[in-house]
Formats: structure tokens, sequence, C-alpha cells
């Protein structure tokens, strides 16, 4: 587990690259914005949150399976993780900042990313 980055991970890299691929600028890992979101479009006002599917328990995903040992402890770790997220989207929210939530599984295809991204900010405009 502590070979598990939090930062420049690779789904994140390629939302990175999409991103600029598009033409967006950002900034990444904001300390002083809830949660330290892992891309910030302050033109946008929109933060991007890049969640691995295990971690963050995407739902109906096959990657968020849980493990067969210690189970009362992974449940207890991936609730914690879930609160926190809904906790800090919140906090984002109330700060003025619209949240979209990148799933590790999502950034597989380039192709399908680069058209999620592209159609939330079209729809922005």
């Amino acid at each position: 587990m502590a070979r598990i980055r939090s930062k420049n991970t690779a789904p994140e890299l390629r939302v990175r690259s999409a991103l600029h691929r598009l033409g967006y600028r950002f900034r990444v890992h904001v300390v002083a914005l809830p949660g330290t979101p892992d891309i910030v479009l302050p033109k946008h006002s929109t933060v991007i949150l890049v969640h691995g599917c295990f971690w963050h328990r995407h739902p109906g995903c096959d990657r968020s399976y849980s493990p067969k040992t210690r189970s009362e402890f992974w449940e207890q770790k991936f609730a914690t993780n879930v609160q926190r997220d809904r906790r800090v989207m919140e906090e984002l929210a109330a700060e003025g900042w619209r949240v979209i939530v990148i799933w590790e599984c999502e950034t597989k295809d380039p192709l399908q990313l680069e058209n999620r991204l592209r159609d939330f900010f079209v729809a922005d405009r």
C-alpha cells in the first residue's frame, strides 16, 4: 500500500494530457482548496477530481471489489473515503466551484475522455 501514489497517478496524467490537447490551462494540487483537488481550472471555476475506482468505490465498476481478508477494516476504510469525498465536494460547491469526478476506468479510452471533457466545458458556455 505504501507504493500507491496520491499525486501524479497514471489516470490523472491522462486527464491532464487530454485537457492540454483541448487547449485548457490548469493548476494541479491546489493546497488552498478543500481536499487538495487534482486539477483546478480557475478561469472556468471548475475542479476535476480523478478518483481511483477501488479506493473511492466507483458504483457498478468491476475495479471496486472488496478484499476478502480483513473485510471489516476495508469496509470502514472505504466508507471513510466515500464520506470524505462527499464532504470535499460539498465544501468546493459551497465555495462556488463546479466539481467533475473522472473515474480511473473512464481514462482508459483517450477519445472518450476527451469527448467527456469537451462536452462538460461546451455545456459551460
